[in-house]
């Protein structure tokens, strides 16, 4: 007689795809019903997001680089893909496990839990009410799970054989698709409270006060008015986003405060209302990230308002010795800045204001810091809620603990925006074009260069202030044949753009935005 666990599969025992199905559908109600518990408490303790940061702050630096690179502002969904990909196949061989071994199918959700519940109480910013979203998930899932397993009695002759062998695959499906759906409509529920809470936070009815300092109006001339030249102030909507929360913050105004301690005499905490209370300035300043390629795309300029962060720190009393600010986000990121740099009498900020409306949810809404002349990593510190006044050797920064250098001026840079690369031209007139940048210095020179040879200087925009990019032009007489162009700039103080080929690791990329050309 064959054993006896051949003979229930022989009278219709859960085969293997029953088994995958399970998994994959007790996981589903499990996530459905983590997200959806959140969406009532904190939406950043949702299990997955909070087991997906922890990856991020554990990623090498290369790896993170690598997804920059590699996905660009679609790195967090390729994560969040990943994270989902990995959990359906464990799900699936659980499943199949605990066809004959339901405790293997409980122990799966326990372990599951537990990493959710850890990942999230151990969040920087997290409270023990962060644990309640992952306990939920845990009990959504065995609530599924044995729903999905249950092994009925027999009731009529036409289902004797399948409640012989305790299972119903009609009660199976039935509770499968119920299950799914509801996992379905919780998911899109729990997203659409998500939605109403973003609503909640007052951005659309936020009235930014009228600047006590305008920008006033671009000079004449700022735009070139070239085809395929990046445009001088650069939309909201296209403008990079480099950070690494997977959960955009949402903060309502009411709630948002500032507290500023430390190395200071008078610690400071600000509500929003007392922020922008204050007089505020306007400004065009141009930001780019400290991972961008030569020629890449991480890097826009935009007309900020915000509070000047110089006399904020003033009345607070930095003390001497206080050389660094470290700030902190909403979501546990810290930044340092070197404090002498932001108190130099640049136009650095408190912004609240991005191109003529409040910030977006994904550029630091409610307020963010901006310092000119400095990469994001060390300045532009998005949902800020902290401001510590210390020293740079006592604490070091998110980044700066992943081996990104600790104090980096950006780099004299330019880039080459049209023609692009293996573009195939006619042989003629070719005007190329593009933009450069030296924030805190100004541009003072483009030069193009062919095939090695002479470098020629280009036709610049007007500068609008030393802290926004500049457009360039230059005409070439192309001749046939294939062509390599490079461009270098000169910021104001003479210096140079380094010709000489780095990445961005450790302190940013240096070398000649270079393409090549065919002309038929």
């Amino acid at each position: 007689m064959p054993p006896a666990r051949e003979r229930e599969e022989e009278r219709g025992a859960p085969g293997r795809i029953v088994g995958a199905i399970t998994g994959l559908i007790t996981t589903a109600v499990a996530l459905a019903a983590g997200h959806l518990a959140a969406a009532f408490t904190t939406g950043a303790a949702s299990p997955v997001l909070t087991v997906g940061q922890t990856f991020i702050d554990a990623t090498p630096e290369w790896l993170k680089s690598f997804a920059i690179r590699t996905f660009g502002a679609n790195d967090k969904n390729a994560l969040l893909a990943g994270i989902f990909c990995v959990l359906a196949i464990l799900s699936a061989i659980v499943g199949i496990v605990s066809r004959h071994r339901r405790g293997v199918g409980f122990a799966g959700l326990g372990v599951l839990t537990v990493i959710g519940i850890v990942t999230a109480v151990t969040r920087p910013t997290a409270t023990v009410w962060w644990a309640i979203p992952s306990v939920a998930a845990g009990l959504g899932g065995a609530a599924a799970f044995l729903r999905l397993t249950r092994r009925p009695s027999a009731t009529g002759e036409g289902r004797e054989a399948e409640a012989a062998a305790g299972f119903d695959r009609r009660r199976f499906l039935k509770s499968a698709a119920a299950l799914g759906a509801t996992a379905a409509l919780s998911g899109g529920f729990a997203r659409y409270w998500e939605q109403r809470r973003l609503a909640q936070a007052g951005r659309a009815s936020l009235k930014i006060p009228t600047p006590s300092s305008p920008a006033g109006p671009l000079p004449a001339g700022v735009e070139l008015a070239v085809p395929g030249i990046s445009p001088f102030t650069t939309p909201s909507k296209d403008f990079y986003r480099v950070d690494t929360t997977l959960l955009v913050p949402q903060i309502q105004l009411k709630n948002w405060k500032l507290q500023i301690h430390g190395m200071v005499d008078h610690p400071i905490t600000l509500t929003f209302a007392d922020l922008i209370a204050r007089p505020l300035i306007e400004r065009d300043i141009t930001l780019n990230c400290v991972s961008n390629e030569i020629g890449g795309r991480y890097i826009g300029n935009a007309r900020w308002i915000g509070a000047a962060l110089k006399p904020i720190l003033e009345d607070a009393g930095v003390q001497s010795g206080a050389t660094q600010i470290v700030t902190r986000s909403a979501d546990g990121m810290t930044i340092g800045t070197p404090t002498q740099i932001a108190m130099d009498g640049r136009d650095s900020m408190l912004a609240v204001a991005m191109n003529g409306t409040p910030l977006p949810f994904e550029h630091g809404f409610p307020v963010r810091m901006l310092v000119p002349g400095l990469y994001g990593y060390e300045s532009a510190t998005k949902w800020i809620v902290d401001m510590e006044l210390t020293t740079l050797e006592s604490f070091h920064a998110y980044w700066v603990k992943r081996g990104w250098a600790q104090q980096v001026p950006v780099k004299t840079s330019s880039r080459i925006d049209t023609p692009s690369s293996s573009t195939n031209l006619a042989a003629g007139p070719v005007t190329v074009a593009g933009v450069a940048w030296a924030q805190d210095r100004g541009v003072g020179k483009v030069e193009v260069q062919v095939d090695g040879g002479a470098w020629s200087p280009a036709t610049l925009g007007a500068e609008d202030t030393i802290d926004t990019w500049r457009q360039w032009r230059w005409r070439w007489n192309a001749t046939p044949g294939t062509h390599t162009l490079s461009v270098r700039a000169t910021d104001d103080t003479g210096m140079v753009q380094v010709g000489k080929p780095a990445p961005p690791f450790p302190s940013g990329a240096t070398g000649w935005h270079t393409i090549q050309i065919q002309v038929g």
